[in-house]
């Protein structure tokens, strides 16, 4: 006997009719549109591309979604399919402008295929994705990324290449139509021709020419009308700290500096920052490829620091960008655990010595202690002082010493980097030098390697950069950190933070007996890594001075978002640079704050 209800079969078919009827979950709507509109836009590329592919029936299909202009055929084609893959890409994040470009081309694509083919069909399904859009517009709110002129440039290069990589396929997709046996550089000739418009040296039979001819123009203009758009659409620049906000954090650094010894890096200029409403902590950030990037701990009274995290949130919400934070304590890891839901991820660990315990006596300093007695003897001396007891023409020669000495094009540096020496406001930052008296005249004078260090709270010091004249003698930073640490004490400095190690538990424990074979490979990995990035190396340079490690951590949505945000993390650090070349960039804007989640007051003040 079955002990199944009556009706029960009745009600189970309605539920799954209402789910049909009702429609996909309002929030998997943009990852569902963003698809449909990346496999459309790889059908039409292929069907502007492949002769035989253009009369398939799934080509009926593609023609009816966003861009598609069946009528022109392949040239319209392999046009509207790059251009759907643009805007995919908008769509899954949310973003407010691909919605409006979506809602004005799918009518479009409607009219033209009703004209064209003739097809209820085609009508019908662009209709229901229109109403899709429309239902759930809410769902697309999202506001502009900040945006410069250099993407006008990358647009140029990138879609330019692609271009005649494109455009060599189309030329050679038609075996049976070309007359005689064209080489490889007669086809380039021919696509680059194309691309302007102007008719090259292969030869097709048929129609065939007119339809490499259009698809080559389509390529070329849609690269010109492309990089045209991005060079003369108005800039958007990213949020940058004003004189307000600068002020008003180093207000809560003089309260609350001590906590973090990362709290004074908030000050870089090039990071925006959202404040808690009552304004007594802050969050600072960066936004790199659609990552909001926030570093160290909120700045600021604890309890106030839920309020800077909701707007910081909030702000990442508003843009659709990606919220991570860099190199959190363990306290703000939990935090932001807590209030938001994201997950954190032990990244590394925070070199801090203790002047009290700090001696270059016993058997662990040994190497230490000798290699600053060599280099003592060779003459050098060391001087550690405060940036506001510095002359104005030595602190300009640090100045440009350090600018000169640094072996990238670009200032590395974002979460544990200041990014500039001397300014007014940074008076109380610790600058140690070296010097060799007995050394031949160089633009420096004497000056061979400057160490720089920003206040942590009232007792402490954090380092921010090392730069040496490459002639010096090897050791020029241990000498210039043990320097530090005995004159400490006569400034008032009770601790030191020195380089932050990543992954250093995992490269401690992996070279000790009994270390499983997962934890040896995963350190084997790390160490092959230290050949372009300082990981290894900066874990043993620190272990040197014996500090206690404090673990940091990266805070994150997803795992699927790590990739994303480790490649966003080393743009900001200056690993990967993305810019324009020097000749073609632009003067700064002015900074300003971010608009979106001001409060009223903070409105009618400005």
């Amino acid at each position: 006997m079955s002990g199944e209800v009556p009706g029960s079969q009745e009600r189970h078919g309605d539920s799954r009719f209402r789910r049909l009827t009702r429609g996909p979950r309002p929030e998997a709507v943009p990852a569902l549109v963003a698809r449909a509109c990346t496999l459309v836009g790889v059908l039409n590329v292929a069907a502007g591309v492949f002769p035989r592919f253009r009369h398939s029936r799934v080509h009926a299909i593609a023609e009816v979604l966003p861009g598609a202009l069946g009528p022109f055929a392949a040239a319209l084609a392999l046009s509207s399919g790059i251009l759907l893959l643009l805007l995919a890409h908008g769509l899954r994040r949310h973003k407010r402008r691909a919605w409006r470009a979506a809602v004005v081309l799918l009518p479009a694509g409607a009219v033209a295929q009703f004209a064209y083919r003739h097809s209820v069909i085609g009508v019908l399904i662009s209709v229901a994705l229109l109403a899709l859009l429309l239902r759930h517009r809410s769902e697309f709110t999202a506001l502009p990324d900040p945006r410069s002129r250099w993407r006008a440039l990358a647009n140029f290069i990138l879609l330019g290449t692609g271009s005649i990589l494109l455009g060599l396929v189309i030329v050679s997709a038609h075996p049976g139509k070309v007359v005689g046996d064209p080489g490889i550089t007669e086809r380039l000739q021919h696509v680059l021709y194309g691309l302007f418009g102007h008719e090259g040296p292969v030869a097709y039979s048929g129609n065939t020419s007119w339809t490499v001819g259009f698809s080559l123009g389509a390529l070329g203009m849609l690269t010109a009308l492309t990089t045209i758009y991005l060079a003369f659409r108005p800039e958007h620049p990213a949020a940058r700290l004003t004189e307000d906000d600068e002020t008003r954090l180093r207000a809560l650094l003089d309260k609350h500096g001590g906590r973090d010894s990362l709290g004074h890096f908030a000050l870089r200029r090039d990071k925006g920052v959202v404040f808690s409403p009552s304004g007594k902590a802050a969050v600072t950030y960066r936004v790199v490829s659609g990552v909001m990037l926030a570093s160290g701990d909120p700045i600021g009274d604890v309890e106030a620091w839920p309020g800077a995290i909701e707007r910081f949130m909030d702000e990442a919400k508003a843009h659709s960008w990606t919220p991570a934070v860099m190199g959190c304590s363990e306290t703000g890891g939990e935090v932001w655990t807590r209030e938001t839901g994201l997950d954190a991820l032990e990244l590394g660990d925070e070199a801090v010595v203790d002047v009290a315990d700090f001696s270059l006596s016993g058997r662990a300093m040994r190497n230490v202690r000798q290699m600053v007695k060599r280099i003592e003897r060779n003459g050098y001396e060391t001087r550690v002082r405060r940036i506001r007891d510095l002359g104005e023409r030595e602190l300009a020669r640090i100045q440009q010493a350090a600018e000169d000495w640094r072996g990238t094009d670009t200032e590395r540096g974002f979460s544990m980097a200041l990014g500039r020496i001397g300014d007014p406001g940074d008076g109380d930052c610790l600058i140690a030098t070296a010097h060799k008296a007995d050394a031949e005249p160089g633009p420096y004078g004497d000056l061979k390697a400057v160490l720089h260090f920003v206040p942590w709270g009232k007792d402490g010091v954090s380092l921010d950069l090392m730069r040496r004249d490459r002639a010096a003698d090897p050791g020029m930073n241990e000498l210039l950190i043990v320097a530090a640490l005995q004159a400490a004490p006569k400034l008032g400095i009770a601790r030191v933070s020195l380089n932050f190690a990543m992954f250093r538990a995992a490269l401690a424990r992996g070279e000790k007996i009994g270390a499983g074979p997962v934890l040896r490979a995963w350190r084997g990995l790390l160490v092959f890594l230290s050949r372009w990035f300082q990981i290894e190396s900066l874990y043993k340079f620190n272990a040197k001075f014996r500090p206690r490690w404090e673990p940091r951590f990266v805070v994150y949505r997803s795992s699927k978002d790590l990739p994303r945000i480790g490649f966003a993390a080393m743009q900001a650090e200056g690993f990967v640079t993305l810019s324009l070349p020097r000749f073609l960039r632009r003067s700064a804007a002015q900074p300003r704050p971010c608009p979106h989640g001001t409060t009223e007051r903070e409105v009618q003040a400005a």
